[in-house]
């Protein structure tokens, strides 16, 4: 029932905030960087946590809210708090970096871990917050990845018996899956700064805490949030193997690259759903099948090394 109360709210906001009637006025608009053609408001994000925040307090009304989830809240809303004010005021990295790092600490602080441990929870915290951030670049990218890994994620928990675990995330997904009514190609609202890193955060804040109380081992999320993890990952390495300037906005991911290869929108979210429900899948196979685990994270190590080398080939051809 909450997933569904978020779902709606965040619809309703969503159509609110996309329409002409909306009391914020904040656009994108298209520059050389960017895959979209006509000025589109980026306020969705608002909506999403608005229809979290209805979920989360359903949830803490009806039984309660369980104790590991104030920090989470916390921590995301100081980063959704900073995106939103870099969605207005388009704030330096020596900013933002800080905040999130803040942030990341907050949901790590509680796992009473060794200092080394904790180091690494937060600097894989604010990673996962930033990869949400950079892969927010395509028409119903990064909604379609939330609804796939937060659902994921809530069906872990369930199977783990943990069932407030699950109605967390299943909030996420829902409110997440009411921008997306708005956000599918061709999108008429974009979520935003406020609501990428707000996702991402929530993401690797979720994952955390799954792993730490034994609800799934630490591949799972890792696979589950796969699509957006190594294009990210893999982008962000190769851009610092070529001593660019990693802070700056770029279209190099390999989503940008198949459309700028000729691709639509539709087309290349379409591919990446299936391949978000593919990860997704394997992963919940391999929890009831953890034998295989190896042998199923190697297969995807090559298919996507294989998927890399198919999109370098067709950005080649463009090219020639």
């Amino acid at each position: 029932m909450s997933a569904w109360l978020a779902l709606v709210v965040s619809w309703a906001l969503t159509a609110w905030l996309a329409s002409d009637h909306s009391p914020i006025r904040l656009h994108d608009a298209p520059n050389a960087r960017s895959l979209h053609q006509r000025p589109t408001p980026r306020t969705g994000g608002l909506a999403i946590i608005a229809g979290i925040v209805v979920g989360w307090s359903a949830l803490a009304w009806r039984s309660g809210m369980p104790e590991w989830l104030p920090p989470v809240a916390i921590a995301a809303a100081l980063v959704a708090i900073v995106s939103f004010l870099d969605d207005l005021l388009d704030l330096s990295p020596a900013i933002r970096l800080p905040a999130h790092l803040l942030a990341a600490a907050i949901v790590v602080a509680g796992g009473a871990l060794p200092p080394w441990g904790a180091i690494a929870g937060v600097l894989l915290l604010a990673w996962m917050l930033n990869l949400y951030n950079f892969m927010d670049g395509m028409d119903g990218f990064a909604g379609g990845m939330s609804v796939a890994g937060f659902l994921a994620l809530a069906w872990a928990g369930w199977q783990a018996g943990d069932a407030s675990f699950a109605i967390v995330a299943g909030v996420v997904a829902g409110a997440s899956a009411g921008f997306l009514f708005f956000n599918f190609p061709p999108a008429r609202i974009f979520m935003g700064d406020v609501g990428s890193a707000t996702l991402g955060l929530l993401a690797g804040a979720l994952s955390w805490q799954g792993w730490r109380t034994g609800l799934f081992p630490w591949w799972f999320p890792l696979l589950a949030f796969s699509p957006f993890v190594v294009d990210a990952t893999v982008t962000l390495v190769r851009r610092i193997l070529r001593c660019e300037r990693i802070w700056q906005a770029h279209r190099c991911h390999y989503y940008q690259r198949l459309v700028l290869s000729g691709w639509s929108h539709r087309r290349t979210v379409l591919a990446e759903y299936g391949l978000m429900l593919a990860a997704g899948g394997s992963a919940e196979w391999l929890l009831s099948h953890q034998t295989w685990a190896g042998w199923i994270i190697g297969c995807w190590v090559l298919i996507y090394g294989l998927l890399a080398l198919a999109v370098e080939g067709k950005a080649h051809d463009v090219r020639a």
